[in-house]
């Protein structure tokens, strides 16, 4: 058992602190499935994975020590917005690397380990299914496997793994979507060890899905994921793309039943807390736009340019912030489920 330090939060309602996590976020549908209260509860008793945050057993179980609360990004939660703070903005591609526009958080990592300013980052990768695995990125040879690069657009346990990580190593690199970003921010601030979380890497982020959920639907309009090569969203479309070169598209209005509760009340498309983001929206196709947000950052895009390792070009910014604004008409908060619920 991993011991934690910090202060006890205040509670809302007269039960054990996961109690009250349930009430104010999960039950009222706010829970973005982060995994962060699953990586810190000392007792290991909340699950994850592809299914609803829960903890089954925890009237009994929970130590009552509120550590999930302290960590959890939805826990009074408070809408962020807009492209946010940020030193610069460009538009890349990777000249080593293959990912899912421009390969950039793919360069991104690479550098960070070959200047050694991280020792190890945490990944997501699949299998031939499309389920996602984590994987802990070592060396920039590893990041050639393409099934480690590009998005995958199912929850994802990353940060559990990223616990384990800051137990072994000094500086570790994560990539996220803007709710796991948010929660390492809440972990950085109670909790020492996630000091050593020197890179967030953040995803431009409309909304994720339930593995078994995404494929079921794909797999009643006749898409086979064991013949994808790809999975994409691009203006108002859910793309596919397989390994014989063809490809199918859906509005993404068409995924409504299935996009999570927890995703519906967000409203940061741009990760506005992380180090540096990166997505598609802003580039032309085949470059991500990296929005540098920290001085770390900073230094890993000066290195690729003076090392020449990715093409840069400037990035349509304007076109990003009509993409926050959008991801804030679309999930209103407080949503429309949620009052439904009071």
């Amino acid at each position: 058992m991993q011991e934690w330090q910090f202060l006890v939060p205040d509670k809302k309602h007269k039960k054990k602190f996961f109690g009250n996590l349930k009430a104010e976020v999960i039950d009222a549908k706010l829970c973005c499935h982060c995994a962060a209260c699953a990586a810190i509860c000392p007792v290991d008793g909340i699950v994850s994975g592809d299914q609803p945050i829960d903890f089954p057993n925890w009237v009994k179980e929970c130590v009552d020590c509120g550590a999930c609360i302290k960590v959890c990004p939805r826990w009074e939660y408070k809408p962020l917005k807009g492209i946010g703070n940020y030193i610069e903005a460009i538009s890349a591609k990777s000249k080593r690397f293959k990912g899912q526009d421009g390969a950039m958080v793919t360069e991104i990592t690479a550098t960070a380990l070959e200047m050694g300013l991280i020792e190890k980052a945490i990944f997501v990768s699949r299998d031939e299914e499309w389920r996602t695995k984590i994987v802990t990125i070592r060396s920039p040879v590893q990041l050639y496997d393409r099934k480690v690069t590009g998005t995958k657009y199912s929850y994802a346990d990353v940060l559990p793994a990223l616990k384990d990580a800051v137990i072994e190593s000094k500086a570790v690199a994560f990539v996220g979507t803007p709710c796991m970003i948010s929660a390492v921010r809440k972990m950085q601030k109670s909790f020492k060890k996630f000091e050593r979380v020197k890179l967030a890497i953040g995803l431009f982020c409309t909304e994720n899905f339930y593995h078994h959920q995404l494929s079921e639907f794909l797999a009643k309009k006749g898409v086979d994921l064991r013949l994808a090569t790809k999975t994409d969203i691009k203006k108002g479309k859910f793309i596919v793309r397989f390994v014989d070169g063809g490809r199918v598209s859906f509005p993404v209005k068409e995924f409504e039943e299935i996009i999570p509760s927890g995703c519906k009340v967000c409203q940061d498309f741009a990760a506005v807390e992380s180090d540096v983001s990166v997505g598609s929206v802003g580039s032309e196709s085949g470059f991500s736009t990296v929005i540098v947000r920290s001085e770390i950052a900073k230094k890993v895009i000066d290195q690729i340019r003076e090392k020449g390792t990715a093409e840069i070009k400037e990035p349509d910014i304007q076109a990003v912030q009509k993409l926050c604004e959008y991801k804030v008409k679309i999930h209103p908060y407080p949503s429309k489920e949620k009052e439904k619920t009071q």
